[in-house]
């Protein structure tokens, strides 16, 4: 046994009373390592929670008290090193009881020197913290559980009120259509209601709209938007939406910074903002929309320089509460079938999207103002793209379509025969290789999720087989999943005839440009 003999002169001069005390502690296990780190002295403490009495362990290295893992990686002798040269070590982690056990232990060691600062020794306290770690992790279990259970709700909560939204409008859609159908079959004018159909099939479209930008899943398009140029020209909508007996007056300064934001949604989130301040007076008043220039607090607004759009309403306002939930997905104030309660939670997923805040200020009785925060954009706004002549590229082109979805395939597929193109269908991506083995295509349209070869994988496969060949993407997602998405044009589903057109446009509009590139390179 290692005999501790050069720290034992020392260690005597601390005194009896000393001594005493520190063999008293049963809460701590405190005892005296000499320099190569043996064990010195060992105290009552130090037996009740490790198991050793003091014959069993004085001259005895500390670190049989670790695993077997720590002993190997050199963690004593590291941590005696430390103590050493920072004059404290503290860490936590297990340790090892003589009968085999483990136990959660707070280790601190420091370096005790003589009246010349030599280093004769360490004291090295150490205390059981296994209950107290397992306290903690009872604690951090029933916190996860607990936000489990309202995320849960939440879920529940958004989905039941989506199905509740889609029930309605799917009852509006297979009823105009059945009706339109009975009627059709007797030579009766059914445009009505294929129009009521159109009409509750867009609603579903924007409230999808809605959810995504909640979400913060909403593919947005950012770039410098003209703040004021934008909220003029809609004008003119607001005029249609608002109906008689709300005033709209703008108050704008002479010179507004452009603003981070997409453009589209932008106005979809202005007129919601527009049309609650309308709802919020049902006997008609006055709404305010204005802007200015604010620097972000660092606070509740990050730091940085911000258009500030806001709209005012002389309407009820909001209690504490309705303040508060204003923003939760499906939480309305409005009557039955008057609102999705989905309007401001898409403005806040919205204005986050785009790097800015969103803000409601409310007084009861007095009105509202809610307030977007834009971050100014240091570049100029773009002009806009030159309007085409023509929706189409001018010409029949042979299309191949694919998609999985029978009835998505054949709306795409009638749509297409309308415009004059020549139109193959596939219901799988290897089918689709099949047709583009067999013949020339000029344009591939494609759904991205389908089973097999994904649209991806299929615009890639198909390149191979013909190089040349056009492609572009539909899909039902927001945003593709990572490391799906491809460098052609995408459609988001749902769309129409006048998308598609736009979307045959834009892909042979590029095979031109490029076509006049390589043209240009050769002279």
């Amino acid at each position: 046994m290692h005999q501790p003999a050069t720290i034992d002169g020392e260690l005597s001069r601390l005194g009896t009373h000393a001594d005493l005390l520190v063999q008293s502690v049963t809460d701590y296990a405190i005892y005296m390592l000499d320099r190569h780190g043996f064990v010195a002295s060992w105290n009552a403490g130090a037996e009740r929670f490790k198991g050793y009495t003091a014959d069993e362990i004085i001259g005895q290295h500390f670190s049989r008290f670790y695993e077997a893992g720590d002993r190997e990686d050199g963690l004593p002798q590291r941590a005696l090193e430390t103590a050493e040269t920072e004059g404290r070590f503290e860490a936590e982690g297990w340790r090892m009881r003589k009968d085999g056990s483990r136990f959660w232990a707070n280790v601190v060691i420091v370096p005790i020197r003589n009246g010349e600062s030599a280093l004769i020794g360490y004291a090295k306290v150490t205390r059981d913290l296994t209950e107290r770690r397992a306290a903690q992790e009872a604690l951090e279990r029933s916190q996860e559980a607990f936000f489990h259970s309202q995320k849960m709700e939440a879920i529940g909560q958004l989905t039941g009120g989506v199905a509740h939204d889609f029930n309605n409008l799917l009852s509006a859609i297979i009823g105009s259509l059945d009706l339109a159908e009975r009627r059709a079959a007797s030579g009766a004018d059914i445009t009505k209601f294929l129009r009521n159909a159109r009409l509750a099939a867009e609603r579903g479209a924007t409230l999808t709209q809605r959810m995504l930008a909640f979400a913060r899943k909403q593919e947005l398009t950012i770039a410098a938007v003209d703040l004021q140029a934008s909220v003029r020209s809609m004008a003119d909508l607001f005029s249609r939406t608002l109906g008689n007996g709300v005033e709209v007056e703008m108050h704008f300064p002479e010179v507004l910074a452009p603003v981070h934001a997409d453009a589209a949604q932008l106005e979809l989130a202005l007129l919601n903002l527009v049309v609650n301040a309308r709802d919020a007076m049902p006997e008609g008043g006055r709404i305010v929309v204005s802007a200015r220039t604010e620097e972000g607090d660092g606070l509740t607004v990050p730091a940085g320089l911000y258009s500030v759009l806001s709209v005012t309403d002389e309407g009820q306002g909001m209690d504490a509460e309705a303040l508060r939930r204003a923003t939760e997905p499906f939480y309305t104030t409005k009557g039955v079938g008057q609102g999705t309660g989905l309007g401001l939670p898409m403005v806040l997923g919205m204005a986050e999207q785009c790097g800015g805040r969103f803000c409601l200020y409310s007084t009861p009785g007095v009105g509202t103002t809610a307030e977007l925060w834009l971050k100014v954009a240091s570049e100029a706004v773009a002009p806009p793209p030159p309007r085409a002549v023509n929706d189409d590229c001018g010409r029949a082109l042979d299309i191949l379509v694919v998609d999985d979805d029978a009835i998505v395939l054949m709306n795409a597929v009638a749509m297409l025969e309308d415009m004059g193109h020549r139109v193959h269908e596939a219901a799988s991506g290897q089918a689709a290789l099949d047709v583009l083995r067999e013949r020339r295509i000029d344009l591939l349209i494609t759904d991205y999720a389908m089973p097999g070869l994904n649209g991806s994988d299929l615009i890639e496969a198909a390149l191979a087989l013909q190089p040349r060949l056009r492609t572009a993407m539909l899909s039902g997602y927001a945003e593709l999943p990572e490391g799906a998405e491809l460098p052609v044009p995408r459609l988001a589903k749902p769309y129409d005839d006048s998308d598609l057109r736009r979307l045959i446009a834009a892909v042979m509009d590029e095979q031109t440009s490029a076509g006049r590139k390589r043209a240009g390179s050769a002279a």
